[in-house]
C-alpha cells in the first residue's frame, strides 16, 4: 500500500518512475526529510558566518559531507552548486532548487519576484549526463506579492513538467511583500498551502504558524487539511536548542499532520560531526518514526 497520491499527471509508463523516486526520497513513509541548502543565495554569507556559527560552515562543501554522511529524504540547493560538488558525492540524493534570490532588496522598498534559472529540460539533461541521484525540482511562490502571477504560472508549468518525467516537485510557499502584515498567520498559511495543492506540489514548505494562546501544532492543522494530499513540510527556521527543535518537529507531525520538514540552519550551523547528527535526529523522527527521546540519543552517540 502506497503512502502517497499518484498524480493523473504522471503518464501511465512513468508511474513506476513515481513511486520508485517517492519512496526513494520518503523511505516508504510518505514522509520526506529535506535538508534546505539553497541558503547560499537567498540569505548570502549571513547563515554560513559569524558569531556562533562554527568556521565549518564558512565552506560550501561543509553542506554535502553533511548530506553525503547524514540519513537525510533529499538536499535541495541550486544546481550550480550540485555541478561543483556533484562529482565527489555522487550517492547524494538531490532536488536542484530551479529558482533563487537574494534578501538585499527589502520587502518595503519592491515586492519580491523569483523566476526559474532554468528550463526544466536543462534539468533532465544535467541528470541524464551527470548519472547523479536528482528526484525532482523545488520552487520558490512569494504569495501576496504584485508578481506573484508570474511566479504561479511558472511553478504549474515545472509541476507538470516534472511529473511528466515520474520526478517529483516541492514548493516552498512563502506570503511575503507590502502586502503581507503577518506571515505567520495560521489562516495566510493555510490559504498558501491550498495553494500549492491546486498547482500540484507532491509536498509544500511552509512557514510555522503561529497563533496567540495556540501550539504552533495545533495551529498548524488548519493549513494541513487545506493541502489535501500534498504533504505540508516545516521550515526549519533559525538555529535553536536541538531538543526544543526535535520536540517542534514531533509536535508538528503527530499533533499538526504534517509530513516532514525541512530544515537548514539548524543542521548546517554545526560542526561535520554534530550536523550528521542532527540531521540523523530529524530523520529518525520523520522517517523511521522514533520518539523525541530516542532522537535525543542519537545526538550524543560517537560518529566521527
Amino acid at each position: 500500500m502506497l503512502n502517497f497520491e499518484i498524480p493523473a499527471d504522471v503518464p501511465e509508463e512513468k508511474i513506476d518512475e513515481y513511486i520508485k523516486n517517492m519512496n526513494e526520497i520518503t523511505g516508504g513513509t510518505g514522509r520526506l526529510m529535506l535538508f534546505a541548502g539553497d541558503q547560499k543565495v537567498e540569505h548570502l554569507n549571513d547563515d554560513f558566518y559569524g558569531e556562533g556559527i562554527p568556521l565549518d560552515d564558512a565552506h560550501p562543501e561543509h553542506l554535502f559531507r553533511i548530506a553525503s554522511l547524514a540519513k537525510i529524504g533529499v538536499f535541495a540547493t541550486q544546481m550550480g552548486l550540485i555541478a561543483r560538488y556533484g562529482r565527489k558525492y555522487p550517492t547524494i540524493p538531490y532536488l536542484v532548487k530551479i529558482n533563487s534570490k537574494t534578501n538585499l532588496v527589502p520587502y518595503e522598498i519592491r515586492d519580491p519576484i523569483s523566476l526559474a534559472w532554468y528550463k526544466f529540460e536543462q534539468v533532465l539533461d544535467f541528470k541524464e549526463k551527470s548519472g547523479l541521484k536528482i528526484y525532482g525540482i523545488g520552487y520558490t511562490v512569494y504569495l501576496g506579492s504584485e508578481f506573484e502571477h508570474k511566479m504561479l504560472k511558472q511553478a504549474a508549468q515545472l509541476i507538470y513538467e516534472t511529473h511528466q518525467q515520474g520526478m517529483v516537485a516541492v514548493l516552498w510557499m512563502y506570503p511575503k511583500g507590502k502586502a503581507i502584515k503577518d506571515e505567520h498567520d495560521p489562516h495566510l498559511i493555510a490559504g498558501a498551502a491550498g495553494v500549492a495543492n491546486c498547482l500540484g506540489a507532491d509536498f509544500v514548505k511552509l512557514k510555522v504558524p503561529y497563533k496567540e494562546g495556540h501550539k504552533s501544532a495545533e495551529a498548524l492543522k488548519e493549513a494541513v487539511l487545506a493541502a489535501g494530499n500534498t504533504g505540508v513540510l516545516c521550515e526549519g527556521g533559525k538555529k535553536e536548542d536541538p531538543e526544543q527543535f526535535l520536540r517542534e518537529l514531533y509536535e508538528q507531525i503527530h499533533i499538526g499532520g504534517a509530513r516532514g520538514n525541512g530544515t537548514g540552519r539548524n543542521i548546517h550551523q554545526n560542526t561535520l560531526e554534530a550536523g550528521i547528527k542532527m540531521a540523523n535526529a530529524i530523520y529518525a523522527i520523520t522517517v523511521e518514526n522514533k520518539t523525541v527521546e530516542e532522537a535525543l540519543k542519537i545526538l550524543k552517540e560517537e560518529i566521527l
